[in-house]
């Protein structure tokens, strides 16, 4: 829309209407609907904790209390980027500050099994079922910081740049977690495995 409301002098004296294009405000963004994204999405954010070592007793309050922080800061969230890996950084900052309670420290715990596969024997489907306990059981013994980054590459697909920015960690100090994750995990695993063998 155009509307003359004021005119430009000229040094002869003579005068001309400018125009003034007056644009109408621009919508904010639509902010993001927390209920949409909790529908989505907690499935995914349940999983994580449990990976990060939340006890099954206190996955419905600590993934009460990641919604909770996601919805406080649920309008900075950059539409640009995946959300999962900034979900993955609530999560993982509440379970990081979940088991600092001294209550929590002591507990080691496993994931639920995987549905029975018809197409599978019984001693494969318990031959599978105890190696991911075992697996499970090694991944509780990795730092939680490395652990944290281990899964978020190894398990969600998620590149070392974005783990860095969505844990605010350098990224060097993410490829350094990643591989000592990595180790830690592997020596778990053999530790256990030759815990196994020894019975």
């Amino acid at each position: 829309m155009w509307a003359p409301v004021s005119s430009c002098a000229f040094r002869d004296g003579s005068t001309l209407p400018l125009p003034i294009v007056i644009v109408p405000p621009r919508a904010p963004p639509s902010p993001l609907d927390l209920r949409a994204v909790f529908d989505e999405h907690f499935d995914y954010v349940w999983s994580a904790l449990h990976r990060l070592g939340i006890h099954d007793r206190d996955l419905e309050d600590v993934a009460h209390d990641v919604f909770l922080k996601v919805h406080a800061k649920l309008a900075e969230f950059d539409a640009s980027r995946p959300m999962r890996p900034w979900l993955f950084g609530f999560a993982f900052r509440v379970a990081r500050d979940h088991q600092r309670l001294a209550r929590h420290q002591r507990e080691i715990v496993g994931l639920p099994l995987d549905p029975v596969d018809p197409a599978r024997r019984a001693d494969q489907q318990m031959e599978a079922d105890d190696e991911r306990r075992l697996v499970e059981t090694a991944l509780q013994s990795v730092e939680l910081e490395r652990r944290a980054v281990l899964l978020m590459h190894d398990v969600d697909d998620v590149s070392i740049p974005e783990i860095a920015r969505v844990l605010e960690i350098n990224v060097n100090t993410a490829y350094s977690r990643l591989r000592l994750a990595r180790e830690e995990l592997a020596a778990a695993v053999t530790r256990l495995r030759r815990k196994e063998g020894a019975r």
